[in-house]
């Protein structure tokens, strides 16, 4: 959700969330960029908000940032009053009435993703101006344009955990092949009954796509390989 291009650090972005038979799995690129310049490549923008629920952020990097440390404080209150984990939904409306109240000075649309007892796995997505929709899956961010028709194909329910994670890092690694302000590494996370699992994907072995080239006399190439002889005098 790049639309302030001036903002420092934006992240042009691809963030997803997915539910599959048994919790969901969350998926990003890791390319945060000021206008055309990338800041950071290899940014985390698969947030914590407590054990059990995460937060893909994507537009403004300040106000996603800000909208989760908000939230992670609010929930951690709520935790300790109530004596149990806070769950997703609670945690999306957190961050639902922060973002609305605010939505005059925030740029950043958010995917709430998480397991609790109650519900099982589920998915919040909470777009630009502080909407809070319950999703079977949600996409974001400026490389989202490019995947709605490929999830309407290829999105199907009681996935397993296996296809729902394969689901992700190609649609992920789709739009970074698209979208120019979507790049880097893909992160995910899946989270179930049993815990949370945090995986990577670096670039270089995401699968090429249509028309893409390898990379070829890149940066880290060209500092990685012997220098020239010094000149014999």
């Amino acid at each position: 959700m790049d639309l302030n291009l001036d903002a420092p650090h934006s992240m042009g972005t691809t963030i997803i969330g997915v539910t599959y038979n048994g919790g969901v799995v969350l998926g990003a690129d890791s390319r945060t960029s000021t206008g055309m310049y990338v800041a950071n490549r290899a940014s985390d923008k698969i947030t914590q908000l407590t054990d059990n629920v995460y937060v893909c952020r994507s537009g403004s990097a300040a106000d996603s940032q800000v909208v989760s440390d908000y939230v992670r404080y609010f929930l951690h209150q709520h935790t300790i009053q109530l004596g149990q984990p806070a769950t997703v939904k609670v945690s999306a409306n957190l961050i639902r009435m922060l973002a609305y109240n605010n939505k005059n000075m925030l740029q950043t649309g958010l995917i709430v993703g998480g397991w609790d007892k109650y519900e099982g796995g589920k998915i919040y997505g909470i777009p630009l101006g502080g909407t809070v929709v319950e999703q079977p899956f949600a996409i974001e961010g400026s490389g989202s344009s490019y995947l709605y028709g490929f999830f309407d194909l290829a999105w199907k329910e009681n996935m397993t955990k296996e296809e729902a994670e394969q689901l992700v890092v190609k649609a992920v690694s789709l739009a970074i092949a698209r979208d120019g302000a979507s790049g880097g590494v893909v992160r995910t996370v899946i989270i179930n009954s049993e815990g949370v699992t945090r995986n990577f994907y670096p670039g270089d072995k995401l699968q090429l796509w249509h028309e893409e080239l390898e990379p070829q006399n890149s940066l880290l190439d060209i500092l990685n390989a012997a220098g020239p002889e010094p000149m014999a005098m």
